[in-house]
């Protein structure tokens, strides 16, 4: 048994009776976003460092705004700020000029309903009836009720059990739970003994080489195109109280998709995976991709630091690992230095290899083949200790077949497919 966490959207049933709760719970802790949000830049200004999570909570844990929500709930509210302070400053770091602080969250009857986490000290579960009691905070408190009694819904295949914790998430709408729970998954044998290697790129979302010589392209157009048409003019105007409502629900579509993406993706390739009786992958390990060789912060350029931030390449692995573990895949992080400047048919490194986007030219033995195609082939190789085959080229690795992602459908297909079906 393999023991993990899922998170399952729940509708709210009686939103009517809970929604007036709710609103002070996510109007809490915009508050006390702002307040911490107060105190670090203060903090900046005298000692030119930012507060560690540790000394926010320390700090402001008597305060007035901490007290209105349950203290694990306020807990997180200071947590996921040093987190995006964090990220932040890791962004400026890498040479990312154009990323910005995180601000404060709009004040008065407009200011965004913020995202409440409950964590187990503050939740109850009554799984008979699908409610959930969540506690408020003393501020909040009154003679009525200390608690939210949420009656939920989620789809039929859904067993709640073992909470971690509860995110009150307001959609644009309407308030939605997401339950994250601790399950248990019945881990199967492997579907054999073969292996695959995966390249993850921009264009190319991912490259993926089969032992037996199939390779696979996914292309990354759907993300750009939905980036592209989420983030115009617009809909990411920003004025001084931050984004507009029609800003705010543009960037939670886009993230919804992006997120199903990245889903759907992981899935097919295990599907894939299984059809041609993997029981292990080597994907590129790209957690130091921001890092020369010396482990200095390295600049791609203006474009290439904003394309690079964006590049969810850790989500994607990660949704990998527990989507393959539970069918007894085995999910390697491997490095990928000097795969994209080595020839899969001969072993020989040279920069000027590949030419261009989307192709790898050897001089030395004349392969030709698609640049990425080529990366996965030498990942591939890391797990496998394989010496280069020299006619690779000539087979299926030089045509891969590209598979798109079919928005109507939510799945992946043949582009030849996907073409006749648009």
């Amino acid at each position: 048994m393999l023991e993990t966490t899922r998170t399952y959207l729940a509708k709210i049933v009686n939103h009517q009776q809970v929604s007036d709760d709710l609103d002070d719970c996510g109007h809490s802790a915009s508050k006390l976003w702002n307040v911490a949000r107060y105190h670090i830049q203060q903090e900046w200004d005298d000692t030119g460092e930012i507060p560690s999570e540790a000394d926010l909570k320390r700090e402001l844990k008597d305060h007035e705004r901490y007290s209105d929500l349950h203290s694990q709930s306020s807990q997180r509210v200071l947590e996921e700020l040093a987190e995006s302070f964090n990220g932040w400053f890791k962004k400026r770091k890498n040479g990312d000029t154009d990323a910005n602080p995180p601000g404060y969250r709009k004040r008065g009857d407009n200011h965004p309903r913020s995202t409440v986490t409950w964590k187990q000290n503050g939740i109850k579960h009554d799984s008979k009836h699908n409610q959930l009691r969540l506690s408020k905070g003393f501020n909040l408190k009154n003679h009525r009720s200390d608690f939210i009694l949420a009656a939920y819904k989620t789809r039929p295949d859904v067993t709640v059990e073992n909470i971690q914790q509860v995110r009150a998430v307001w959609n644009g709408d309407r308030w939605e739970l997401h339950l994250v729970c601790k399950v248990e998954i019945p881990v199967g044998d492997a579907p054999g003994d073969n292996t695959a290697g995966i390249d993850l790129g921009i264009s190319n979302y991912l490259a993926i080489a089969y032992d037996d010589g199939d390779a696979e392209l996914y292309p990354g157009n759907v993300l750009k195109q939905d980036k592209h048409y989420f983030t115009r003019d617009e809909y990411d105007t920003e004025g001084d109280n931050g984004p507009s409502k029609r800003a705010l629900r543009a960037r939670q579509r886009l993230s919804r998709r992006k997120d199903h993406f990245l889903h759907a993706l992981a899935k097919h390739i295990v599907e894939q995976c299984i059809d041609h009786e993997v029981g292990r992958i080597a994907i590129g390990d790209l957690s130091r991709i921001r890092e020369d060789k010396n482990g200095d912060s390295r600049n791609w350029g203006k474009r290439g630091n904003k394309k690079l931030h964006g590049w969810e390449f850790d989500r994607f692995t990660t949704l990998l690992e527990y989507k393959a573990e539970e069918h007894g895949i085995l999910v390697d992080r491997t490095s990928e230095r000097d795969t994209s400047k080595t020839c899969s048919c001969c072993g020989r490194k040279r920069d000027a290899n590949r030419v261009e986007r989307g192709l790898y030219v050897c001089e030395s033995c004349g392969a030709t083949m698609n640049a990425d195609v080529n990366g996965a082939v030498n990942i591939h190789r890391k797990i496998t200790q394989s010496p280069p085959t020299e006619d690779m080229s000539n087979g299926r690795l030089a045509r891969p077949v590209a598979y798109l992602f079919n928005q109507t459908s939510g799945r992946f297909a043949p582009s030849e497919q996907v073409g006749c079906e648009s």
